[in-house]
């Protein structure tokens, strides 16, 4: 198998290039140069927002192409069209958020709930309109041949968001720690491995169309996972449990402040109850928390205990004062 990646360094796109290459693929990953490929791959150099940025994949075919822009809906659009006479199948990695809110929850075939407006002409646009149109985009270039992965909430090692290693940086610190209640609160994500197996599975498959990727509802729960997070860093710190009201009257934001948390209602049913019967259906597999966890913290400790960010993203996390407070 052929394999272009548009990006191919960082988080998602890491994990994709590694898996295709213990898979044996020739695999070709386009980027702006800013962080190091895996050894192994045919590097191709552009920046997709400037002018003539695509020059170098004007020429080459392959057999598929995956793309995990989250930005202009207009970028995807002008690679799709580009590609599209010579690459068999695109993989789009979008998004959840593309569903229209109040999301429909525990629905087979939730594929097929109300869509956010979007257009593949877009500039700079909120994250659920991008990612939409970025899926227009690839549907109007490649039609059948397209196969949109809309993923929930993704971790494991190469995060560059900072949900995951907050967490375990901050427990590793000792003392007592913030835990948001309830302790049974289910948890819905996909380990990005997970992620890159199941999306070249299904490349291999020739499956199309929107599948829903993240795990089954109560995959874990909040408990679980920062219990897990104690366990493997070998930190001697006390999880204090408060409960959802106390939390919000201390006016700490949920998702950003405390990573993972939201409070029991709407917002929390949008996010962890996805059914995803699907993507189920078509193979894919979640590994247990502890696993990924324990190869986070790895990961981590072997790039130095600080994890990469996004410059397009904010940093999550409680500040120490604040926390020390709310204690």
């Amino acid at each position: 198998m052929r394999l272009l990646l548009l990006g191919g360094t960082e988080f998602v796109g890491r994990a994709l290039t590694e898996d295709a290459l213990a898979r044996g693929w020739e695999v070709t990953v386009f980027h702006r140069g800013t962080h190091a490929p895996a050894d192994g791959v045919r590097a191709l150099h552009g920046d997709r927002t400037a002018e003539g940025g695509l020059a170098a994949l004007a020429e080459g075919e392959w057999d598929a192409v995956v793309d995990t822009w989250a930005g202009a809906p207009s970028v995807v659009r002008d690679s799709a069209g580009l590609l599209a006479d010579r690459v068999g199948r695109h993989v789009y990695v979008s998004s959840r958020s593309v569903y229209a809110f109040p999301v429909p929850t525990g629905a087979a075939e939730a594929e097929d709930a109300p869509l956010v407006d979007g257009s593949p002409d877009d500039g700079e646009v909120p994250y659920a309109e991008s990612k939409r149109g970025g899926e227009l985009a690839v549907l109007d270039a490649f039609g059948e041949r397209a196969l949109l992965v809309r993923a929930g909430l993704i971790i494991g090692p190469y995060e560059n968001i900072g949900r995951l290693p907050w967490w375990l940086n901050r427990i590793a610190r000792g003392g007592p720690v913030l835990a948001p209640g309830p302790r049974d609160l289910a948890l819905q994500f996909v380990d990005v491995r997970d992620l890159a197996s199941w999306t070249l599975d299904a490349l291999e498959a020739g499956r199309s169309g929107p599948y829903d990727l993240v795990s089954p509802p109560g995959h874990a729960t909040m408990a679980e996972l920062l219990e897990e997070c104690v366990r493997v860093t070998g930190a001697d710190a006390e999880l204090r449990w408060k409960d959802p009201e106390a939390v919000l009257a201390a006016g700490v934001e949920p998702w950003w402040e405390l990573p993972f948390w939201l409070p029991p209602g709407e917002l929390n049913d949008a996010m962890y109850g996805a059914d995803v019967s699907r993507a189920l259906a078509a193979g894919l597999r979640c590994r247990p928390v502890a696993e990924t966890v324990a190869d986070t913290w790895a990961w981590l400790q072997a790039i130095g205990g600080t994890a990469p960010q996004r410059p397009d993203r904010p940093a999550v996390g409680l500040d120490p004062e604040r926390e020390a407070k709310l204690l």
